[in-house]
């Protein structure tokens, strides 16, 4: 069983993951403008969702935490339950497509479409969730 974690720690737990998403967006040319903080919500340690406004006015989901980084257009999910549903069935489907055509059984690929398959679970069990959603 794991320890509760202190609300100092769910903060810095949070302030970390947000930095991971901005740098993750630079990494992708995407620049942060504004969070839209009242959209955004975490689980410490387990995941957080932001929506994020870039420089350009476009609109972001970034996911950040124990599971893969990853970003979409915030026109793919209307909040941040639907951004997990979102990422769970992308994840899923980009698992099954690395299994398929892992003609050469790289490991690694093998790997990481486990580890996909594995996160798009758990969060999509986080999403359907009734007591964390009110």
């Amino acid at each position: 069983m794991t320890e509760q974690l202190t609300e100092e720690q769910i903060q810095t737990w949070a302030r970390e993951a947000f930095q991971q998403a901005n740098q993750f967006l630079a990494q992708e040319g995407v620049l942060f403008d504004t969070v839209v903080t009242e959209e955004c919500r975490y689980l410490a340690p387990l995941v957080a969702v932001w929506k994020i406004k870039a420089m350009d006015n476009k609109m972001y989901w970034v996911l950040t935490g124990d599971v893969p980084t990853d970003f979409t257009l915030a026109d793919n999910a209307k909040d941040a339950r639907g951004a997990l549903r979102y990422f769970s069935m992308r994840w899923q489907i980009k698992a099954e497509n690395l299994l398929q055509n892992n003609q050469q059984q790289d490991p690694s690929q093998t790997s990481y479409a486990q580890l996909l398959a594995d996160r798009a679970e758990k969060i999509y069990l986080l999403q359907e969730n009734e007591g964390l959603w009110g």
